[in-house]
């Protein structure tokens, strides 16, 4: 449960839907660019990302789009009316359009276990990743367990990466986590937390 005295997160989830039907299987850079054009404010605001799309698996050069994919731009709270203009804009992905539909907030809830698609890293070193991590997660004073997975490489070779798990968080270094994400790239895809799926509610902030 969410504790109903939790001071509101200072980053939140714009989540849109999506309509069209195939985008290019390595989009980041595309995608990036294309809401840099829509939204230029994005590329100035620390901390701003963009959340992975979800798409068909497979080794092709193009990826199906699903009609529940969703376009989740995570910003700072004072952003999000910002963000929410990006409704009923078309995105220009290479030679695919995508069209942006309606819009709802999602707020950053604090889970015992958070999951990140890919933390990018220049270090294809999985000791050297994780020692990486460890510092980060110092930094911002956040105590958990690091669970590295697989090594990633996308964007032509330009990204590369591991998944990541964090578990065993408290509900105030989760909310850290979630607002300050790990690695670089945001807008990328990189460095942006959810909660994971085997994951519980934190119900009282520490």
């Amino acid at each position: 449960m969410r504790d109903v005295n939790a001071v509101p997160t200072c980053m939140i989830d714009v989540a849109f839907a999506l309509e069209g039907d195939a985008l290019p299987r390595e989009h980041r850079g595309l995608l990036a660019a294309a809401l840099v054009v829509a939204l230029p404010w994005l590329a100035e605001v620390p901390g701003a990302g963009v959340h992975r799309l979800n798409v068909s698996a497979g080794g092709g050069p193009q990826a199906l789009l699903s009609g529940r994919t969703r376009l989740t731009l995570r910003v700072p709270r004072e952003r999000a009316a910002d963000a929410m203009t990006l409704s009923g804009r078309e995105l220009l992905l290479g030679e695919s359009r995508l069209r942006v539909g309606a819009a709802h907030v999602r707020e950053l809830l604090p889970y015992s276990a958070l999951y990140a698609h890919l933390v990018a890293t220049d270090d294809v070193d999985e000791v050297a990743f994780v020692e990486a991590v460890h510092t980060e997660l110092k930094a911002l004073e956040v105590a958990c367990r690091a669970i590295c997975g697989r090594h990633q490489v996308t964007e032509a070779g330009a990204i590369q990466g591991y998944s990541l798990m964090l578990d065993g968080l408290n509900a105030a270094h989760s909310l850290r986590v979630l607002e300050a994400g790990l690695g670089p790239h945001r807008r990328l895809g990189c460095g942006l937390f959810v909660p994971h799926k085997s994951s519980v509610a934190v119900g009282t902030p520490a």
